[in-house]
């Protein structure tokens, strides 16, 4: 399995970006080894708009089957949702605590987009 997690740093220490399309950086984990690609979100981090529905393609793009976020707005979970992509909300801690607790089956999948669209 293959997950998309938001991060502020490029390691699995690093904590949980609470923003999904302006996110630092995207983490692509392959699960159970918990190797980790890190990409740096530079379009989305200095969009003007778009920010999510570009970090999503990146997401689509890595073939990650879930992702662990803070908050993801309707755009972008509208994008996600139609790839297959499952979003997960993680509230805070390291990545590798959100990846810890989506295993044991500690997060639950959002109904919907849980913040309002930029305009």
């Amino acid at each position: 399995m293959r997950l998309a997690v938001t991060a502020t740093g490029p390691e699995l220490s690093s904590s949980v970006d609470q923003r999904f399309g302006r996110a630092k950086y995207l983490l692509i984990v392959d699960l159970p080894e918990r190797k980790v690609l890190a990409i740096e979100n530079h379009a989305g981090m200095n969009a003007a708009q778009g920010a999510g529905v570009q970090a999503a393609q990146i997401v689509i793009d890595n073939k990650a089957t879930v992702l662990l976020t803070g908050h993801c707005g309707p755009k972008a979970f509208r994008a996600l949702k139609a790839a297959g992509v499952e979003v997960y909300l993680a509230p805070g801690g390291t990545v590798d605590e959100a990846v810890s607790r989506f295993e044991a089956g500690g997060l639950t999948p959002a109904p919907a987009a849980d913040v309002d669209g930029h305009w």
